[in-house]
């Protein structure tokens, strides 16, 4: 797990790399919950999210967005933190190059900014949203959401409403050509204290019932006639 610092937009950011032993390995990046919050590339729920991809053969990113831990700059309310996340995809590309899927994951804020780079970077075959901040933030951009991903809410949330979760998740629901697995883990607050192993369970199922699948990205198949 080296360590690595990139190019953002203000200046270097720090992060912690996997590079898979599997040539040819999917990518994929990992976002942190709030930054003003004491959120960090080293939570506990993006620790076992980058953990997850890891065993599943990733070269698996994940990052502090700009004025958390060593990485440079101001907390900038999502927009620049955007910035970040795209600068931190840009990276990850350019050491796997020839990299066949990417994907993306979010904690809380994490999953806000995971989205939106979702509807920006076309190459996103997946995501997982983890605790989506429905009740503070517009997800409305998904309009529509370009691929099919996992949403993962705990019912005993205080900081982000499970009823807030579940209406974003069937909004999404009604589109077509992508799929939205939203499943709830009974008990979990929002921080999945003594539920992280289902969390886990459920993620590490996920990718494992899409890669069994194949992988695949409506936007390509649409680009490809």
């Amino acid at each position: 797990m080296p360590e690595v610092i990139f190019a953002g937009p203000e200046g270097r950011l720090e992060g912690r790399y996997h590079h898979s032993d599997t040539p040819r390995a999917p990518i994929a990046v990992i976002l942190h919950p709030h930054p003003q919050h004491g959120g960090t590339m080293n939570n506990k729920v993006v620790y076992n999210l980058y953990y997850v991809f890891v065993k599943k053969g990733f070269s698996v990113l994940r990052f502090n967005f700009r004025g958390v831990g060593r990485s440079q700059g101001d907390f900038d309310n999502g927009q620049g933190e955007l910035s970040d996340a795209a600068s931190a995809l840009d990276w990850l590309q350019s050491v796997n190059p020839n990299a066949p899927s990417c994907w993306v994951a979010g904690f809380s804020f994490g999953a806000w900014i995971g989205m939106q780079l979702l509807m920006r970077r076309p190459e996103i075959e997946g995501f997982i949203s983890v605790a989506p901040p429905a009740n503070m933030y517009d997800f409305s951009f998904l309009a529509p959401c370009p691929s099919s991903g996992l949403i993962l809410q705990g019912t005993d949330d205080d900081v982000v409403p499970e009823p807030s979760v579940e209406k974003l998740a069937n909004k999404l629901k009604l589109q077509k050509n992508i799929v939205i697995d939203y499943q709830l883990i009974k008990g979990a607050n929002h921080f999945f204290k003594d539920h992280m192993d289902n969390m886990v369970g459920s993620v590490t199922g996920y990718l494992d019932q899409r890669m069994g699948q194949g992988l695949s990205n409506p936007r390509r198949k649409a680009a490809q006639g």
